[in-house]
């Protein structure tokens, strides 16, 4: 049986992670295998710090988008792969990978996600999660203060300088590429009601 490949898109700090969650949970985690496109974030190591810290990571090619759509592939073919692995405190990969192996459903979360056509026409169910820009910007400010150890201001800075105009030009424009856009991000109990009966009732049909 070829898995049920989910794409889950839509702004920093809209609730992706929250939706993923409760699929997650509503479905069965042994039936799901979950990969963030953060994870393929391009490896820098040979690039100094100060150089790292230049780089648009909104930006598409700041993504080894290339690599995720390999890894896709072999999933559905019913192959295990070793994903990268991301140091955020360093901005460049771990030398460790992560072993995931095939499962029923596969859920994959990013911002970018829909951008690339390749990557795009891998998603059996392409779901969009919108939420105000403001919640969006207080939720991303609160991740990267606790999660990645930042200080306010770098957050704010690259906010205003590449999160904010890489979503207006490249995450924003991908909604029409959605099979459902749920406002509200993981408050939207009926939509996320939805997702899950058709997950379910494609996997009984699969």
């Amino acid at each position: 049986m070829q898995p049920l490949v989910i794409g889950i898109a839509g702004g920093s700090g809209s609730g992706k992670t929250t939706i993923a969650r409760t699929i997650m949970e509503r479905v069965g985690q042994e039936r799901i295998a979950y990969i963030q496109h953060d994870a393929y974030y391009c490896d820098q190591s040979a690039m100094p710090m100060e150089a790292r810290l230049q780089v648009n990571y909104d930006h598409p090619d700041s993504l080894e988008t290339s690599l995720l759509v390999k890894h896709l592939r072999e999933l559905r073919a019913g192959h295990a792969v070793e994903i990268p692995v991301y140091d955020f405190t360093q901005f460049t990969r771990a030398r460790e990978t992560t072993l995931i192996e095939t499962r029923p459903v596969i859920l994959v979360e990013g911002i970018l996600i829909f951008v690339d056509a390749a990557l795009r026409s891998l998603f059996d169910i392409k779901l969009y999660v919108d939420a105000p820009a403001d919640l969006r910007f207080i939720r991303r400010l609160q991740r990267d203060l606790t999660e990645r150890h930042r200080t306010p201001e770098s957050i704010i800075r690259q906010y205003l300088e590449t999160v904010r105009p890489m979503h207006l030009e490249f995450v924003e424009p991908t909604k029409r590429f959605a099979d459902l856009i749920l406002p509200e991000g993981g408050f939207n109990a009926v939509g996320v009601d939805v997702i899950v009966a058709r997950v379910r009732a494609m996997l009984e049909t699969k």
